[in-house]
This record gives structure tokens, sequence and C-alpha cells, in this order.
């Protein structure tokens, strides 16, 4: 026992809908699922975890937060946590801030309840993984680390997730394929291409089932 811990009330979410969505041809967060966009299956989702919910991108329609990038060009993932970290730290008693991708609709709904829980920290950083694969962007990151993280978008040309979480304690939590009518889900299935969304379309179904 560490004696740290975490309540939702020091949780801030972040969906992370900044990307280029080259391979789907169209804005991944605007792509309909079922009834509903990506983006409001996911802020659904993330909204009963967290105190507040924001959404890193250029511009969004489901009436929340937007928080653009800092950094210029599409800078990648890191550049909207380190948004994401920006703005978390500017709420009321938040100390955290857990970033979801918009392209991954069926992430478990204890993501931030088992990522805060392994905490043994402040300072340290929680990332999700499932069946032997790390997910860095759904990680759970202390808002403290937004100048160290800047000053690295700064100078480290790749930007790649894995180099910035080598500079840090970082703990990983593995996650349970999730039980459908059809078979096991991924929780961490990423909906990348045309392709994705009509298995997604299959996945929701079973898990309505």
């Amino acid at each position: 026992m560490t004696g740290f811990s975490l309540d939702r009330s020091d949780i801030a979410g972040v969906v992370l809908a900044g990307g280029r969505s080259q391979r789907m041809g169209r804005d991944k967060a605007e792509v309909t699922l079922g009834t509903e966009s990506l983006l409001h299956h996911v802020l659904a989702r993330l909204s009963q975890q967290v105190i507040s919910v924001a959404v890193n991108a250029d511009a969004a329609t489901e009436h929340v937060p937007v928080i653009p990038d800092r950094f210029p060009g599409k800078a990648g993932p890191m550049a909207g946590i380190h948004a994401a970290m920006i703005y978390a730290a500017g709420l009321p008693s938040v100390t955290h801030v857990v970033t979801v991708s918009v392209d991954c609709p069926f992430f478990p709904t204890d993501l931030v309840a088992r990522l805060s829980a392994a905490l043994e920290h402040p300072l340290q950083i929680a990332i999700a993984a499932s069946e032997g694969r790390s997910h860095p962007v759904f990680g759970l990151w202390p808002v403290t680390l937004a100048a160290d993280l800047e000053t690295w978008l700064a100078i480290d040309e790749k930007r790649r997730v894995r180099d910035f979480l080598l500079r840090h304690d970082v703990t990983q939590v593995a996650f349970p394929l999730h039980p459908t009518r059809a078979s096991l889900l991924d929780p961490f299935f990423n909906i990348n291409t045309p392709d994705d969304l009509i298995e997604a379309e299959r996945w929701l179904e079973a898990l309505r089932a």
C-alpha cells in the first residue's frame, strides 16, 4: 500500500480527435456507428468516468469544450496529450487527465478506475494494454508533466508516444477481452478504415444482443 489514491473529482477526460484520418478518408469523429457519431459514442462512455470532458480537435459538434493542439502542423498524439494536460491543469482540483482515442468506441467502462488504482505516486503515468499490446494514447497523465512534454515536443523530431514514456515512471494495466454474443472483443478495437467500420457495426450489434 502506498497511500496515494485518486478519485473521480481529480481527473478530467479528453478525447483525442485531431488526427489526419487519411485511411478513413474523412474526419473519424464524424463517422457514424449505428445511429451516432464515433465522437458521441466515445464521449458518452468517457463522461461517466471523469469529472469533465473535452475534445482535442480543430472543431467538434457535441457541445463540449474543444482544445486544439498548441503545436502547429498535426504534430501527432503527444501534441494532443500536451493540449489535454494544459486544459486539465486549468480546472479546479484536477491533478490528472485521461486521454482516449475517438476511433475506439468500445473502450472499457472501468478504464479510468483501473488506471487510477494502478498509480503508486502522483507523477506516475498509467497506460492501458490488451492482448500483450500497449495502447499508450489510453493513458492517465499527471498534469504537472505538461512543461516536460512541451520541451520534449520542441526538440524530439519523431515525437513517438513510447519515446516520451521512456522518460518517466510508467505502469501498464492489462484489460481483458470483452465477451459478446459473437466472440471476444478487444475493447481497444480501433476504426481506421471503412472496412474497420463495417466490422465495428457487427461488434455493436453483438454487444447489444
